[in-house]
């Protein structure tokens, strides 16, 4: 809620505290901590909460008060920033063996020509005569510089954008609160016709054409550096830690590796001031993020639609990214039309009452008369990485709609896939957030029990929804920092225990309804699960545990033997270059992950993450146009790593 110093009336204050004693009665505040502070007069912002109590949220503030009190800090003597960061670097090691030998391997029918993944008008090189080597000459002013870079930066605007970005709009939350209320009466009343919803150009509406609540990247820039030095590294995560709103990192900062940040318009100039400063080369991927999410997804005219649904029953079609809803459309379809080979699980609830569906794809038991070793591939675990669920579905599509040139594949192996396994993350970002990359959940800091973790839906999570919207709290956990494996290790890094950081890892292990609902799948049907791989992207790898430890597993060689050939066999339909390696080595170290757990924990052999296209040219916004060849590609591979996990043994 927007305070203005200063200005604010006695009918203004008694209508927060009114609205506090409400929130109050409803148990979302604590009563006894419900008092305002003296407003600073100059000075804007909003009010917000921490903990029970609530402070007040800056947003600017007069520049000459800033200006006076930033050359009195100077004068003071303050020292900068100390935080000290180690990174390590690494090598790779990899098993090549050639599949030639391997005759089960479908021949690959190449075709598309892969899309360049290159804008010349938009890249822009930086060139800075930097250091190659770990000596400070180039950095002596660190230490005695008095400021860190972002006090100066504060001496002359203070630009609080996320708090901006949570600014009161009564508008948007009445029209959502509406659209809460009809999904809570539909639900009550009874769903709508899935065909006509399927035509509804509102349901089509990509998140650029989702309105005034949607998060905007206009003139927001993707940059690439590579952090050539320890020291430069230990600038780059200091400015990670220091400017969450207005910097984000797609890749974690590593020495001699590449790191890809979104940098805000707020703070463009600076940033680069300061890489120029420090000597950090920069390349411009893509020069306004919002240009590029609005081109991401072409919609399709509503005629062409209809034919697509009137002349195959379903309306995928894979030349565009489409919703939960169509997704979950497309389930049935493939149950309705195949139910000898198709079988289509709820394995639970999301924090926001979504279905988390599994689809089994299995042609019965073996010869022998036994359960055939299964598959299991997830997708989506990461909002905002569409490609990974795209291929999902192809998957699906490839071993349901043309089973008839898989029968030696599906005499090995069961499929279990999960195609959206975060549908609530993944909903946000067509309509709100394109970027977003966790669940939606909200979590009572005070609870110990998972019973406190998951509002129902309906209008009490609409009104608590909202009201933390409006106070200032963070949403969303890391799905794959959740995981009951080295969950919130400090040391190894990799998560954060920031509720408003994008890898935040929850306040415990397994709080979210997702990463439960898939583990304890797991856990039931880990006899015959062999395999089990989770699609993520971007950087085109193939990694194997461990993300925890350097160290790796005992039988490391048999799985790198299985990623090479899955490698060799993606490179075979578009010439696309893969990486193998361990997650912690060629990745970055990390807590809590999906794969680490299904092995060490759920005892599944073989587990893998695989990372789909770019590298980095498009990183999180591929193209619509690119998700044919990047499903025939990792369609290839994965076939490998199915047939050769059924063929193994079990330990």
């Amino acid at each position: 809620m927007p305070i203005c110093g200063g200005t604010m009336t006695r009918t203004t204050t008694t209508l927060l505290l009114a609205t506090g004693l409400l929130l109050a009665a409803a148990g979302l505040v604590d009563a006894s901590r419900l008092s305002l502070s003296k407003v600073p007069k100059n000075m804007s912002g909003y009010l917000v909460t921490k903990g029970s109590g609530f402070y007040f949220k800056p947003i600017y503030v007069d520049e000459r008060e800033i200006a006076a009190r930033f050359n009195k800090t100077i004068s003071s003597g303050l020292s900068g920033p100390t935080g000290t960061t180690s990174t390590t670097t690494t090598t790779t090691t990899t098993t090549t063996s050639s599949a030639s030998d391997e005759n089960w391997i479908d021949d690959i029918i190449s075709g598309l020509a892969e899309d360049s993944t290159e804008d010349d008008e938009n890249e822009r090189n930086v060139d800075v005569d930097g250091d190659d080597d770990d000596d400070d000459d180039d950095y002596e002013d660190y230490e005695d510089d008095g400021v860190s870079w972002l006090d100066r930066r504060r001496s002359t605007t203070w630009l609080m954008s996320k708090a901006r970005a949570r600014g009161f709009s009564f508008f948007g939350i009445v029209e959502s609160a509406v659209g809460y209320l009809g999904k809570f009466l539909g639900n009550i009343i009874g769903s709508e016709d899935d065909e006509d919803y399927f035509f509804e150009d509102d349901f089509y509406d990509d998140v650029q054409d989702s309105g005034k609540n949607s998060v905007s990247y206009k003139d927001h820039q993707l940059i690439r550096l590579t952090p050539k030095t320890k020291r430069q590294v230990k600038y780059l995560i200091e400015m990670k830690d220091n400017e969450p709103d207005d910097v984000k990192f797609w890749t974690s900062p590593a020495k001699n590796k590449v790191t890809d940040m979104v940098v805000s318009p707020i703070i463009l100039n600076d940033i680069k001031s300061f890489l120029r400063e420090k000597k950090i080369a920069y390349t411009i991927l893509i020069s306004d993020l919002q240009k590029a999410i609005t081109t991401q997804n072409p919609r399709m005219p509503k005629q062409r639609r209809q034919e697509i649904y009137s002349s195959q029953g379903h309306s995928m079609d894979w030349k565009r990214y489409h919703r939960y809803k169509e997704i979950m459309g497309y389930l049935d379809y493939l149950k309705e039309k195949y139910p000898h080979l198709v079988e289509i699980e709820s394995i639970g609830k999301s924090f926001e009452g979504r279905d988390l569906m599994v689809a089994k794809i299995s042609t019965g038991v073996d010869k022998n008369g036994e359960p055939k070793p299964s598959i299991w591939i997830d997708a989506g675990m990461h909002a905002r990485e569409w490609i990974s669920t795209a291929v999902a579905t192809y998957i699906l599509n490839q071993l349901v709609e043309k089973h008839d040139n898989y029968t030696r594949l599906l005499d090995v192996t069961d499929w279990i896939i999960m195609p959206v396994a975060n549908p609530d993350g993944y909903e946000y970002t067509h309509t709100h957030d394109r970027l977003w990359r966790k669940t939606r959940s909200t979590h009572d800091a005070s609870s110990d029990g998972y019973e406190n973790a998951r509002q129902a839906p309906g209008l009490f999570h609409m009104l608590s929804h909202y009201t933390k919207w409006l106070f200032g709290s963070c949403e969303g956990v890391d799905a794959n920092r959740n995981f009951n494996i080295h969950w919130g290790e400090e040391k190894v890094g990799g998560a954060s225990s920031d509720p408003c950081h994008d890898t935040y890892a929850g306040p415990r292990a397994f709080s979210e309804p997702e990463t439960r609902a898939i583990s304890e799948f797991l856990m039931e049907n880990r006899k015959n699960i062999r395999t089990y791989l989770t699609l993520h992207s971007y950087s085109q790898m193939l990694l194997v545990p461990w993300g925890f430890t350097r160290t790796r597993p005992a039988d490391f060689n048999e799985l790198m033997n299985i990623a090479n050939k899955a490698k060799q066999a993606i490179h075979k339909v578009h010439k696309t270059e893969y990486r193998v390696g361990p997650a912690a080595e060629l990745l970055y170290p990390t807590t809590g992950s999906s794969d680490d757990w299904a092995k060490a924990v759920a005892g599944i052999k073989h587990a893998y993450t695989m990372e789909l296209r770019d590298r980095g040219a498009y990183g999180f916004l591929l193209p619509a146009s690119q998700i044919m060849p990047t499903a025939r590609e990792t369609w290839a591979g994965v076939r490998v790593i199915a047939r050769m996990g059924a063929n193994s043994s079990a330990n």
